[in-house]
């Protein structure tokens, strides 16, 4: 059952409650959905990070708790979802949307060569930011919508699979 599963990586509001650095945000932290493993505080939270992972700006995590602040939904997995973007993965994830965003603005394709630089990023960024832009965004709320209509369809069969068998172990007790 995907409650099981979340529930190995929530935080517990008393977790957060006495830690000094986290004093001027007291009083976000009450909300109830921050913590609890629900299916709609859960499947929303993991759309958000997977949506927030596709972005191409630096603090995933940080943006992805802030907005689950804000929408109220569970903040460790908004969190932990963000990790799909990795160093593994984001090269691939942002040149998919570099190109996705280049081909629907219409862009002629340019010789690349990359220069590990801050003058190659300034240079070459007045190029790139609106399809990297665009692409993201596009991108980020395609897996956003996927991974939210998978999670809920696996967690409501989940559920479902759960509930048949209960009905079948009571149906047995009352049998015997």
């Amino acid at each position: 059952m995907p409650r099981r599963f979340f529930r190995k990586f929530a935080l517990k509001r008393e977790q957060l409650k006495n830690r000094w650095w986290l004093a001027p945000f007291s009083h976000l932290l009450h909300e109830p959905n921050l913590y609890v493993i629900r299916r709609r505080s859960v499947v929303p939270a993991f759309s958000l990070g997977l949506f927030v992972a596709y972005l191409p700006f630096p603090g995933h995590m940080l943006m992805a708790i802030l907005l689950a602040l804000a929408l109220r939904v569970n903040l460790t997995v908004a969190a932990l979802s963000t990790l799909i973007s990795n160093p593994f993965t984001m090269g691939p994830m942002f040149y998919l949307a570099f190109e996705l965003g280049r081909r629907l603005l219409r862009q002629a394709p340019r010789a690349f060569e990359f220069e590990m630089s801050f003058e190659w990023l300034f240079d070459r960024f007045v190029y790139i930011w609106q399809p990297l832009i665009l692409g993201s965004v596009l991108l980020g709320a395609i897996l956003a919508l996927v991974g939210y209509i998978a999670l809920d369809l696996f967690w409501r069969a989940s559920i479902s699979d759960y509930l048949a068998r209960r009905r079948e172990k009571r149906a047995a007790k009352q049998g015997s």
